[in-house]
């Protein structure tokens, strides 16, 4: 029976290409023959609209078929799973009421684990090889939960001016959350809107060498405006356009966690 493997990306600061990396390592994957479910944990439904047209994922999160209302009723998340137009690739989606889960969790018994029980019978079926979960740009108990039902974490970081910014408090929330959960660790550090012209992508790339302990992926993405397109028309730039810059990109990020975590 296949292990699967649950991948989180997660950063505090908004803008990092979180959700556009998370969809196109989903999508690398699929396409290298894994099973991959991509679980949107953010209210703006970003993950979700990488996959499907906006009034579509605007239907799913009216629905009660979402992740909100699962995490509400505290249901089995096996009965939320929706096929994409993407073979080996399945979603559990958002709703914009994930806006409101922190109160929802409040109250609840061991609240910071109600996603990874959710999750549970998903896991030990071994129908997929990977999960991966989009999680929000904040810091708060919903972010705990999507950590604790994690093994591994991938933290984007733009290479920008602010793009390391608020980072050493991410690291403080790791080591908070694997206080709750040990087994958790980083699997890396991805570098995104990479403009080689410019030096802020080598002051990030020097800035995050010299942190002891945080592995940074080989493979880097660059600046590239089919990424947009890609958005607009609601597909993974590998899927949109695979001959572009990005799509071979973030096929290598694919293939690199593919190696890192075999």
């Amino acid at each position: 029976m296949t292990k699967t493997k649950v991948i989180c990306f997660a950063n505090n600061k908004g803008g990092s290409g979180k959700t556009t990396t998370c969809s196109n390592i989903g999508y690398g994957l699929a396409q290298l023959g894994h099973k991959v479910l991509l679980v949107d944990g953010d209210m703006q439904l970003n993950l979700s609209l990488s996959l499907f047209p906006e009034d579509a994922v605007l239907a799913m999160a009216q629905d009660e078929k979402n992740l909100y209302m699962a995490m509400k009723k505290q249901e089995d998340l096996k009965d939320y799973i929706v096929h994409t137009p993407y073979e080996n690739l399945d979603l559990i989606p958002s709703s914009t009421l994930m806006s409101g889960i922190e109160y929802e969790l409040f109250t609840k018994w061991q609240r910071e684990f109600i996603l990874k029980k959710a999750l549970r019978s998903i896991r030990e079926s071994g129908e997929y090889d990977y999960i991966l979960i989009d999680a929000p740009p904040t810091l708060g108990g919903w972010a705990i939960n999507i950590l604790c039902a994690s093994d591994r974490l991938i933290i984007p970081v733009e290479a920008s001016p602010w793009g390391l910014f608020g980072l050493a408090n991410m690291f403080e929330f790791l080591d908070e959350v694997r206080e709750m959960a040990p087994e958790l660790s980083l699997l890396g550090v991805v570098i995104t809107k990479v403009d080689t012209r410019k030096n802020y992508f080598k002051q990030t790339l020097e800035t995050l060498r010299q942190m002891q302990e945080v592995p940074v992926f080989d493979t880097y993405i660059r600046v590239d405006s089919t990424i947009e397109w890609a958005q607009d028309d609601s597909k993974p730039v590998i899927a949109y356009k695979k001959s572009s810059r990005s799509a071979k990109e973030y096929m290598k990020m694919a293939e690199e966690v593919e190696k890192l975590w075999q």
